[in-house]
């Protein structure tokens, strides 16, 4: 991969069409930069891959939008327990070519069934008697139209209308085989003559492989989640992604977001549990911590102990000043705007609010105020603001800038042992 690729993380996505030619699900795809090709070396390290750029890295709703995801799933993926970690609502598992309809995959196949996902055969060529009872559990068969003849296509279409499964034509490349299809009684359509895979590209955050083990380990341990959040605040990346899984994840969960712990809570231990093990598959080679991410972490952490020495503050609240300031430099670790981080994030009201616009109202937005004063050496603004946050002074904000630089700076120098 190029240098300039080496922060950015790639998504393929093409469309799937019903046959009004009208959008209804996407194929996601993985890329390893931006020429539109897969170079696919592992399979399930690149299934691991496109779950975590689809799901956590952008978001589930940047991604797909309101649209169904088409996921490719070898053997292995298949049985892997990471695969529950999908919203099955909004995923259809494509089971490739390569794995065969045996008695494991069609109990499997129940079983998945069951948990309310939706299955597709993919690049279907030729169906013998092994798939018979594959077959009437499948929602989707998708032939591959480029090496068949029509005669072949033809004798897929009679074994496919046997059951209640829907054809869908891949591989499409001129309006003379859609037609074709169609006569057929296919109903969804994806190939070239209706569009190309799009390339969606974003910046990537790094993450200690050592955190991400040992938060694998603590989970195995059944440790509190006080212990699961102290790791997580020495890795912001994580934060982010961990908002985003929970707001992918959570299947449309009124609840806001208030802290750390509230988000572990709410995704629940074996979802957690399961992107780890994603995140490891799709990173082995991990990374450190950024400059940038260095100065979220020293921001979160200095408003978490300025909140702590308020005068009168809402239970709570040291945790959301945590989390205002990791998420106030999300738009320079993003490349997006606030207005559209806020969209997919499930924070609570006084978070947002703290972070939308350029007042800073509230408690937060005070504190928030006051960190990025204290970073730029606004000594002025500094005055001002000290006042209006009961109970701190000078003092108190020096002692709480040392301590929280003194954080940071141990986690920089344990990423940097961890590499």
């Amino acid at each position: 991969m190029a240098d300039s690729d080496a922060a950015e993380f790639f998504l393929g996505r093409q469309p799937i069409l019903d046959g009004s030619e009208q959008l209804l699900a996407y194929e996601l795809l993985f890329r390893s930069g931006r020429q539109n090709a897969a170079n696919v070396a592992d399979q399930v390290q690149a299934t691991a891959t496109v779950i975590t750029n689809a799901f956590s890295e952008l978001a589930v709703g940047t991604a797909l939008g309101p649209y169904r995801g088409f996921i490719n799933v070898d053997r292995e993926f298949l049985f892997s327990d990471m695969i529950e970690l999908l919203p099955s609502d909004v995923v259809t598992l494509e089971i490739l070519e390569t794995v065969r309809p045996d008695e494991t995959v069609v109990a499997r196949v129940r079983e998945l069934k069951r948990k309310g996902f939706q299955i597709a055969l993919d690049d279907v060529v030729r169906l013998g008697e092994e798939y018979d009872v594959l077959l009437t559990l499948v929602d989707v068969v998708k032939v591959d139209l480029q090496p068949l003849s029509q005669a072949e296509i033809r004798a897929i279409v009679e074994r496919v209308k046997r059951t209640d499964a829907r054809l869908l034509a891949e591989k499409v490349d001129s309006k003379e085989q859609m037609e074709f299809c169609r006569a057929l009684g296919f109903d969804l359509f994806q190939g070239y003559y209706f569009a190309r895979p799009t390339i969606i590209a974003g910046k990537k955050l790094d993450h200690s492989q050592l955190a991400l083990m040992r938060l694998t380990q603590l989970l195995l341990a059944d440790a509190d989640n006080a212990e699961l959040e102290k790791v997580f605040k020495e890795q912001p990346g994580l934060v982010v992604n961990l908002l985003r899984l929970t707001n992918s994840v959570a299947y449309g969960v009124r609840t806001r977001i208030t802290s750390l712990r509230h988000a572990i809570a709410l995704l629940g231990r074996r979802q957690l549990q399961r992107w780890l093990q994603i995140l490891l598959f799709a990173n082995p080679q991990g990374g450190g911590v950024t400059p940038l991410l260095q100065l979220a972490a020293t921001r979160g952490r200095l408003m978490e102990l300025l909140a702590e020495s308020l005068d009168k503050r809402p239970p709570g609240m040291p945790d959301q000043a945590f989390m205002t300031g990791i998420v106030s430099l999300m738009p320079a670790l993003l490349g997006q705007s606030m207005t559209d981080i806020l969209a997919q994030l499930p924070l609570s009201p006084s978070i947002a609010q703290a972070l939308n616009g350029g007042e800073r109202p509230g408690p937060l937005g005070g504190l928030l105020r006051l960190a990025e004063a204290s970073e730029s050496g606004d000594t002025e603004a500094i005055t001002d603001l000290l006042p209006t946050l009961g109970g701190l002074d000078a003092g108190m904000l020096n002692a709480a800038v040392a301590r929280a630089l003194a954080w940071a700076n141990e986690i920089g120098r344990e990423a940097v042992n961890d590499d």
